[in-house]
């Protein structure tokens, strides 16, 4: 049994990968099920480029925080980490990271906080000159 995280920005998904079938669910959810499709899409990237690993394990995950294209994001990092745990692959660890780097590294930006006499807003405004 593979443990694996991925966050982003506040979303954190833990997988758990095991000898099996090729069954994925999400939040005991089952990959076929998962809404909005384009989430469903960006988590099954990583088991289609796997290509027969992801038919003979089984993977749950569990995610939480974060909005919907977050937890995705965060999803896919945790599916990919553990499949490059499970197969110690130099190949497939060079197929995730010319697909897409974010596979196995993750984005570490954050929410900038807010600035001081700002009233919640994160971004300085525009400059007046009067001159």
């Amino acid at each position: 049994m593979i443990n694996a995280s991925g966050k982003r920005k506040t979303a954190i998904a833990r997988a758990t990968l095991r000898q099996g079938s090729g069954f994925v669910r999400v939040n005991n959810i089952p990959l076929e099920f998962v809404s909005p499709k384009i989430s469903r899409l960006k988590l099954m990237e990583p088991l289609i480029l796997a290509g027969d690993i992801a038919n003979k394990v089984d993977i749950d995950v569990k995610v939480v925080g974060g909005g919907i294209t977050s937890q995705a994001e965060a999803l896919r990092l945790a599916v990919a980490k553990a499949l490059i745990n499970y197969t110690k692959s130099d190949k497939l660890k060079e197929i995730f990271l010319s697909y897409d780097r974010n596979l196995l590294v993750a984005d570490i930006r954050r929410k900038e906080p807010a600035k001081p006499n700002r009233h919640g807003q994160a971004r300085a405004k525009v400059q007046k000159s009067y001159r």
